[in-house]
């Protein structure tokens, strides 16, 4: 059951608004709607179609973006249920984290970012701001799906600030300077980039690691890319599979690694309640306004644990993110993506009707801003389904 929302808490009733005003539900709070709203776009809906480390060739039981969307708002809620943080709206900055992930995990991101180098690069945390601010195109009155102000605080500033208090990029932006979409819809609508967000933002990007660690644990000890052996190698690790041996010796591997795997979310869950709720009662916020003021986030690991995350980081990424079968999917994948975006910005015509219009409207920046937004939109399926029209050649992606 839901406590009582703390001080610190965003309350939903006090939102800042949304852009274009609107009149409020007898039924649903704003943060409410704001899920709910999230939910029923169409780019949410392709996230089930877009890879997270496994193209959907490699079998149906690895998760997708969508799967993990789902499992990092599940977290994201318990969170925010413990420390008295508004759950919706932890929620709806978790389901709406990955909404601007192209075809192929990272490796689209990747391509796309080399493709648009020359026209200030690809975000996908820009392109999730631009999906809800404006290429959704669902409702009478506006563009985009008009959410409050703290869900697009919480989008832009899930894992901190994006600039020094002076003006200047943070470090994570240092290189290239904070995407220009983000800076252009600030300047609509501040959401002070300086500052930290929300209680709840913060919620939600702890979630997407944890969701990330455990799930990429659990779909690499099942492809087989590493074993309950090798994992043993960490300590944090090797005290949780001692664990699940003692209590049950000799188990079949598929429910070892199940009963593992519920372990370590637990542990890193846990861990972030005890520690969130030490460094509230250390920072005594009165307000989610005192939050966002703070120097530091209020949600986190312990010193201990984070040690152990950026283990399993490690490790996940020699194992499962560059093992030799994953790298060669992620070659190809590259491929395919670079010559859609070459062949879309030399000839806008063969892209749909409504696209070929759009980027006909403009000079060559608008046309493969255009290209961009397309192939960022497109499932695997569909890219893969889009190259096959163009080319002759057809990367298998295994």
């Amino acid at each position: 059951m839901q406590k009582p929302l703390a001080p610190y808490g965003a309350d939903a009733s006090a939102t800042r608004g949304r852009l274009f005003g609107e009149p409020r539900s007898p039924t649903r709070s704003d943060f409410q709607r704001d899920r709910d709203r999230i939910i029923h776009c169409t780019a949410f809906r392709r996230l089930a179609h877009k890879t997270q480390v496994f193209v959907a060739q490699e079998g149906d039981h690895y998760r997708t973006r969508l799967t993990h969307t789902i499992e990092v708002a599940q977290i994201a809620r318990a969170l925010a249920r413990a420390l008295r943080l508004d759950e919706d709206l932890a929620e709806a900055v978790a389901l709406a984290h990955d909404l601007g992930h192209t075809p192929f995990g990272h490796t689209g991101e990747d391509a796309l970012d080399a493709c648009m180098a020359e026209y200030g690069g690809f975000d996908h945390n820009a392109q999730a701001l631009r999906i809800v601010t404006e290429l959704e195109r669902r409702y009478a009155d506006f563009d985009g799906l008009n959410l409050t102000w703290e869900t697009l605080e919480g989008l832009v500033k899930h894992n901190g600030p994006l600039l020094e208090a002076s003006g200047a990029p943070t470090a994570r932006y240092a290189d290239r300077g904070v995407p220009a979409p983000i800076l252009a819809y600030d300047r609509r609508q501040p959401l002070e980039l300086a500052s930290f967000a929300s209680g709840e933002a913060q919620v939600a990007a702890i979630a997407d690691d944890i969701a990330y660690n455990g799930h990429d644990l659990d779909d690499g000890l099942r492809a087989g890319l590493f074993d309950l052996a090798a994992v043993r190698s960490l300590p944090f690790l090797e005290g949780l599979v001692r664990e699940v041996d003692n209590l049950h010796p000799g188990l079949a591997p598929l429910r070892a690694i199940h009963e593992l795997v519920r372990r370590v979310i637990t542990c890193f869950v846990e861990d972030v309640i005890a520690e969130s709720q030490s460094r509230l009662v250390a920072a005594r916020p009165g307000s989610a306004r005192d939050i966002r003021a703070l120097a530091q986030p209020v949600i986190g690991f312990s010193s201990a644990m984070a040690g152990a995350e950026r283990d399993l980081k490690s490790f996940l990424s020699h194992h499962m993110y560059r093992h030799k079968s994953v790298m060669r999917v992620r070659e190809k994948a590259d491929r395919v993506v670079r010559a859609l975006f070459g062949a879309f910005a030399r000839a806008p015509d063969r892209m749909p009707l409504e696209w070929a219009q759009a980027a006909a409207s403009g000079d060559l920046r608008h046309r493969v801003g255009v290209v961009s937004d397309y192939i960022a939109g497109m499932t695997d399926r569909f890219c893969m389904a889009e190259h096959r029209r163009l080319f002759d050649e057809m990367p298998e992606l295994r």
